[in-house]
């Protein structure tokens, strides 16, 4: 059996156009559902603090992203009352740019 390791996107290893716009996506929606099933909210709930009909959450939830935006995204982690960080720094080594999501962990009281 042969194995090949992957590159860490599952979207590139796949050739999909757009791969690091589509995991970073999947990492901001990833991100929503676990702070609507932490703070257990129905989806009608979360639609509503999202400013949002039910059915895009529907689709979130489920993974379809295609018809949302990282701005999109980034608007409801802001309406979850998650604080966001944007960081543009050059590499030690000269490479091509890349998209990341980092999900700190709250503080302790």
């Amino acid at each position: 059996m042969r194995i090949t390791k992957g590159s860490g996107n599952v979207f590139a290893d796949l050739r999909l156009r757009d791969a690091g716009e589509r995991l970073l996506k999947a990492q901001l929606a990833a991100q929503i559902a676990r702070i609507i099933a932490g703070r257990k909210l129905t989806q009608r709930a979360a639609a509503e603090l999202m400013g949002v009909d039910q059915p895009k959450i529907s689709h979130l939830l489920h993974g379809r992203l295609a018809g949302f935006s990282t701005d999109r995204l980034l608007t409801w982690l802001a309406a979850l009352g998650q604080d966001i960080d944007i960081v543009v720094q050059t590499p030690p080594r000269r490479r091509p740019g890349r998209l990341r999501v980092r999900m700190l962990a709250a503080a302790s009281p």
